[in-house]
């Protein structure tokens, strides 16, 4: 039997050939063959009793698995509009020029491949790129150049941390140059919190009265959406089918959003709790923790600390003794797919199937991973959880607003002195929170990542809540010279490039979206395009199967309504009958190539 065989075989028979564990399959096979070979997807397939085809798509599904070999050391740059304003390009040439390779390619010694990503969760320190799984920040295109010969002469990825950031990632586990960047603590989620202080009050009450203390509270999912969580885990509790299961959603992929980056490296017991009182609430014995896999350098610490738990009786069987109370947690690695921070997509990831949404109904809390009823929380939620359950719901709701109860975590990047995390309680106004990180002068703000919304000065005074300036926490600041309708085509590109590709509007639309605004920044653009991308806009919207096609359109929609001028001077009215966007010379082209090449023989 082969090497590849053995390899295969012994990854395999460790998941207990179990095709829900493909996730984990097919990343161990890549992490120890280089790729996961047309021979190891038929391996795979035989050892789990599916389709070579399933797994196949899992693998062409996912940024970070690959079919054919890749650079032993792979370097990501990360391409987001962020890393863009704080000089991405020149690190990105250097680093090109200096290996001798574009964007995309292998050097031939096998050694290094190059290639762009998404946000990576680093936007607070960009430029920054993740080379294999070790982050490196602040880049320059003097440190890249540095990089490539340090990592020739040593080839060691990890022997690049000269400078250890703060907290936890100063861990022996982690030991990453990366810094936590918290500006502002507010009294939840950065508060003092002692291990199973939260546990031993849910365990001293019934699984209904922790639901309705959740209830009472007035906490709403801090994903962006805003579903009551005791609602949904009421759902839960009372749907048919056995078991049940906990999911929390550490996917955060929205470029400018990196505030569950800091929950995990300094938090994590408050988010453990919370996902163990959740188990308790809805009668589950299993949850899952859903980790990007650009945060796969924290995953041995998270491994770390739920052992703790587990020594301590805060996790496994009779939890802190009460017979019957059974919970544990499991990571589950993503592999660099934005869309997998939709619930359902990433049900399906953790099913071991490629990231594509489901249909709804049935929900995920009638019907969800391995079709049985689930709840799919994201992690700060999960942190207000334990807060409430240890500090009581009344105390929880007296903080925020009147239709917002809590704080917020705002992962603040962009033109601004301060970049950082910072928590605010809601309601308060975007103009106190653009003075206290140091924006000056700041034209645009966008609120909510790409797939929320862009306002300018004349919204600065509203308030950020669910009923006003709505946010699943990101905030990205723009200065006087920054473009709208460039930062928007940016978003477009990477909303086309995110789009899973399952549905025509998503598909189909992002792309049309993108083209259209690249044409009206070339200077091809005309008064007729601007009804034109708002109606497409609206048709991606509202016919879009998932989260992603029905948000890809919102830096279209939000730049028309507020930056409508920065539109109108590059789309001029026809004159004389002339289209702008026509280029003769472009579309004939072809055609005189042709006639001169049989000319010329």
């Amino acid at each position: 039997m082969s090497e590849l065989a053995t390899g295969v075989r012994e990854i395999c028979d460790r998941s207990g050939g179990d095709r829900a564990r493909m996730m984990d399959i097919v990343q161990e096979v890549q992490a120890r063959f280089g790729c996961v070979s047309g021979e190891a997807l038929n391996l795979i397939a035989a050892a789990t009793g599916v389709h070579r085809v399933e797994v196949e798509g899992v693998v062409s599904f996912y940024t970070f698995l690959s079919g054919r070999p890749k650079g032993r050391m792979v370097i990501r740059v990360c391409d987001d509009i962020v890393d863009e304003m704080s000089g991405m390009r020149p690190v990105a040439e250097a680093f090109s020029q200096e290996l001798g390779i574009p964007f995309g390619g292998t050097t031939p010694d096998g050694q290094f491949s190059l290639e762009y990503t998404a946000c990576i969760g680093l936007s607070d320190q960009a430029p920054a790129a993740l080379i294999n799984d070790v982050p490196v920040t602040y880049l320059s295109s003097d440190k890249a150049r540095e990089i490539v010969a340090a990592l020739r002469r040593h080839g060691d990825p990890r022997k690049l941390v000269h400078r250890l950031g703060d907290g936890n990632n100063a861990h022996p586990l982690v030991r990453s140059m990366v810094h936590n960047s918290i500006r502002s603590k507010g009294p939840i989620v950065f508060a003092p919190f002692e291990d199973g202080s939260a546990l031993r009050k849910a365990i001293a009450m019934s699984p209904v009265e922790v639901i309705r203390d959740i209830k009472t509270s007035r906490l709403r999912g801090r994903g962006g959406a805003g579903f009551p969580t005791g609602m949904k885990w009421e759902f839960v509790r009372a749907a048919e089918g056995e078991p049940k299961y906990v999911f929390c959603n550490a996917d955060e992929g929205e470029p400018g959003t990196f505030k569950d980056r800091v929950i995990l490296t300094e938090y994590s017991g408050l988010l453990f709790e919370g996902m163990t009182i959740a188990g308790y609430a809805m009668g589950a014995q299993l949850g899952i923790l859903y980790l990007r896999g650009e945060y796969a350098y924290l995953r041995l610490l998270l491994e770390h600390f739920l052992d703790e738990r587990r020594r301590r009786g805060l996790l496994g069987r009779n939890i802190l003794g009460r017979a019957g109370f059974d919970f544990d947690i499991r990571i589950q690695m993503g592999a660099g797919a934005y869309v997998c921070g939709e619930e359902t997509s990433l049900i399906s990831s953790c099913e071991g199937r490629r990231g594509d949404p489901k249909n709804r109904p049935p929900f995920p809390a009638q019907r969800g991973y391995l079709g049985k009823p689930t709840a799919v929380n994201n992690v700060e939620t999960f942190c207000c959880v334990a807060r409430i359950l240890d500090q009581s719901p009344g105390w929880f709701a007296q903080i925020g607003s009147r239709q917002s109860a809590g704080t917020k975590l705002f992962s603040v990047s962009g033109d601004v002195a301060s970049p950082g995390v910072y928590e605010y309680p809601f309601g308060v106004r975007l103009r106190q929170v653009l003075e206290e990180v140091g924006a000056e002068s700041p034209i645009a703000v966008q609120i909510g990542g790409p797939s929320g919304q862009m306002v300018g000065p004349a919204d600065f005074d509203r308030t950020i809540c669910y009923d006003d300036l709505a946010t699943g926490g990101s905030m990205i600041v723009f200065g006087p010279e920054r473009d709208p309708v460039y930062i928007a085509k940016r978003f477009l590109d990477f909303f086309a490039h995110e789009s899973c590709g399952y549905c025509t509007p998503c598909r189909v639309g992002t792309e049309l979206m993108r083209k259209k605004l690249a044409a009206i920044l070339d200077g091809r653009g005309e008064a007729d395009d601007l009804p034109y991308l708002e109606d497409l806009a609206r048709t991606v919207k509202f016919t879009s199967r998932c989260g992603l096609g029905q948000t890809a359109p919102n830096p279209v929609l939000s730049t028309l309504k507020n930056f409508r001028d920065a539109f109108e001077r590059r789309c001029p009215a026809r004159q004389e009958g002339r289209r702008a966007a026509f280029d003769l010379a472009a579309a004939t082209a072809e055609a005189e190539s042709i006639v001169l090449e049989q000319a010329a023989r």
